[in-house]
């Protein structure tokens, strides 16, 4: 009965182990991923992109001196704030996820017209590991 129940422990120990290892974020992969990124973020000045330091609970469409899209300030009106889960989504398909925000906000006539950004980070690790990344600049 013992030895069962600690065969069964060990097991779940290991498998949690390696679950959480596979899907946990690193910020130090995530800024050399954002490399990537440079050439229209930087985290203290607006360039093509928004400025990205303090991103992470700063709602969106507000950086200082940026000129959003429509879709990109009807988000922000709505009331989307930047976590790190929301970066991840964003990531995979920034207009798609814009969109469907504001559907399911209620406001689907909103949801028209494409953000500035184009890129579209397809790996779900790097996108967890940028929005670790982006957690780090102030």
């Amino acid at each position: 009965m013992v030895r069962k129940f600690l065969a069964i422990v060990t097991i779940t120990a290991a498998a949690g182990s390696l679950s959480t290892g596979a899907s946990a974020q690193d910020a130090a992969k995530g800024e050399a991923v954002f490399k990537q990124c440079q050439t229209c973020h930087r985290a203290d000045k607006n360039m093509v992109g928004p400025a990205l330091g303090g991103v992470i609970g700063r709602k969106t469409g507000t950086a200082a001196g940026f000129t959003y899209s429509p879709l990109n300030h009807a988000a922000g009106e709505a009331g989307l704030v930047w976590s790190q889960a929301n970066v991840v989504e964003y990531l995979a398909d920034p207009n798609a996820y814009l969109k469907k925000f504001l559907t399911d906000k209620g406001q689907a006539d909103k949801a028209t017209g494409s953000t500035k950004m184009t890129f579209k980070l397809a790996n779900e690790q790097q996108r967890k590991d940028v929005a670790a990344y982006l957690a780090t600049l102030k």
